[in-house]
């Protein structure tokens, strides 16, 4: 039991950052649009990736950080594209609209930053897996973790729906999320 506390507590810690998946999650929600295939792709992401580092493979990716460094180029460029995009939409705000609409587009965004970024295979598959080392009921406590969060990140977002009906949220949040992109795509860059 408590290994899986554990992994449910140190998986929490790194999640909650607000970082691009989370803001990109928290967009979709308010929006209401492909929330549920954004929410899966995230979690079934995270399983796997807590999976391969709990089983061993971070020291494989020790092995050639190369790997690492090429994802961080790749993330980074993503990151700035949607970064600029997002101060776009800060600029030219507009009230929310609901769109339930389930398009694909939503999705392949979360699969992009979700698996261009260098940052989920350090945490996931390096610090978690090397915490875990093997230690499977560690490995649940963290998808437990991971499947908490982005349902209430996910769903929750419907809570704030009245604060964005105004455009001036709007711009805000996209203002916010300009930044936080643009920033983590800059220091992916230049970290690498």
């Amino acid at each position: 039991m408590t290994d899986l506390l554990l992994g449910f507590g140190t998986t929490m810690t790194l999640i909650v950052a607000i970082g691009a998946q989370n803001a990109f999650v928290l967009r979709q929600g308010l929006r209401r649009q492909a929330v549920a295939g954004v929410v899966a792709v995230c979690v079934i992401s995270d399983a796997v990736l807590v999976a391969v580092g709990v089983a061993g493979f971070g020291a494989v990716v020790r092995r050639w950080p190369s790997a690492i460094t090429v994802a961080a180029v790749a993330g980074g460029i993503f990151l700035l594209g949607y970064g600029f995009l997002a101060a776009r939409r800060a600029v030219r705000p507009r009230a929310m609209q609901v769109d339930d609409g389930h398009g694909g587009r939503p999705v392949l965004t979360a699969l992009a930053l979700t698996w261009l970024n260098p940052h989920v295979y350090l945490d996931t598959v390096l610090l978690l897996g090397s915490i875990a080392a093997g230690r499977w009921l560690f490995g649940v406590g963290a998808v437990t973790a991971s499947v908490t969060w982005f349902v209430a990140l996910g769903y929750g977002a419907r809570l704030l729906s009245p604060l964005f009906a105004k455009p001036r949220a709007w711009r805000v949040l996209d203002g916010l999320i300009a930044a936080v992109m643009i920033g983590l795509g800059v220091g992916l860059i230049a970290g690498s």
